[in-house]
């Protein structure tokens, strides 16, 4: 029997406070080297959008993450993402659980963004902004709430944004550049226009940069990226499809000058250095994320009432 999560059963079982502490969890098993993750591979149907096989292996299963993105999707009455989570037993190779992608997307994808911002975030942040209003958009704002945090949304449609705010009870930026001069900053946008030109981000600001996650995207200029201290989810993944890429190739950002999250939060490799400093996390979305999410509401199996299969 293979149980299987639709979006509302995924949501019912991990709430976005676990979501980030199982997040967390998945961070330090891949630096630990606990958990492995084989390359995201790309499959371009650009330029609509493309596909994308994201495995993972860990606590005893493996999990491959089947994932659309098509941006213009919305204009259609469509979602952006769509596609399945597999989980499977690593022991004999048994087929587990199915999950939405887009889900498990949108709980990861909200706790690595504001796990990274209060990881490298100044002390006493005070202000809290999500840009872009979409599924993951509201996922990250929904995380802050849940964390403490008060939080804006600004969405280039302010009836969305405003829709948005309503639902989760927070407010609405009275405008882009209020938006972006947050304390704690998160864009959430689909990448293909430059949020953040050179000189725009003050002292003591964070930005989790989520929406450049695939070829040709940016949400930041390479000069204004390369004046902040730059943290990453996976350098391998982030340097080839990420904000990073941009700067990699222009030869302003090496190896040695960006900081895994992982290590940040295993208390290995250094964080924010001064309150005045700028700190920006360049977020790819990684699989053991994923398999963080779907092992949480696996976990909670038995409190639902799941549909399943019989393969």
């Amino acid at each position: 029997m293979v149980r299987v999560f639709p979006a509302s059963h995924v949501e019912a079982a991990v709430s976005p406070g676990e979501a980030v502490e199982a997040v967390r969890e998945a961070f330090l098993a891949y630096r630990r080297a606990d958990w492995s993750m084989p390359p995201k591979v790309y499959v371009p149907a650009y330029p609509a959008g493309d596909f994308r096989a994201m495995p993972a292996l860990g606590a005893g299963h493996a999990a491959l993450k089947w994932v659309t993105s098509f941006p213009g999707n919305p204009e259609l009455g469509l979602p952006t993402v769509t596609g399945l989570v597999l989980l499977s037993d690593a022991s004999n190779g048994q087929l587990v659980a199915l999950f939405d992608a887009a889900a498990v997307t949108a709980l990861r994808t909200g706790a690595a963004a504001v796990l990274a911002a209060e990881a490298l975030g100044r002390p006493g942040a005070k202000t809290a902004a999500v840009v872009g209003a979409g599924v993951n958009g509201r996922a990250a704002a929904r995380t802050f709430l849940a964390r403490g945090h008060q939080v804006a949304l600004w969405d280039v449609d302010l009836e969305r944004a405003e829709a948005a705010a309503s639902e989760l009870g927070a407010s609405v930026a009275g405008s882009l550049d209020e938006a972006l001069a947050a304390d704690l900053l998160v864009t959430m946008t689909p990448g293909h226009d430059v949020l953040l030109t050179e000189g725009s981000l003050r002292p003591g600001q964070h930005v989790s940069l989520m929406g450049a996650d695939g070829p040709g995207k940016a949400e930041i200029a390479v000069a204004e990226l390369a004046r902040t201290h730059v943290f990453c989810d996976d350098w391998e993944q982030a340097s080839h499809n990420g904000e990073l890429v941009h700067a990699v190739e222009a030869g302003v950002l090496a190896r040695e000058q960006v900081t895994e999250l992982g290590g940040v939060l295993a208390g290995e490799l250094a964080g924010r250095q001064s309150e005045d400093e700028i700190t920006t996390f360049d977020s790819t979305g990684l699989a053991i994320q994923d398999l963080a999410i779907a092992l949480a509401a696996l976990g909670r199996a038995d409190g639902l009432e799941l549909p399943s299969l019989d393969l």
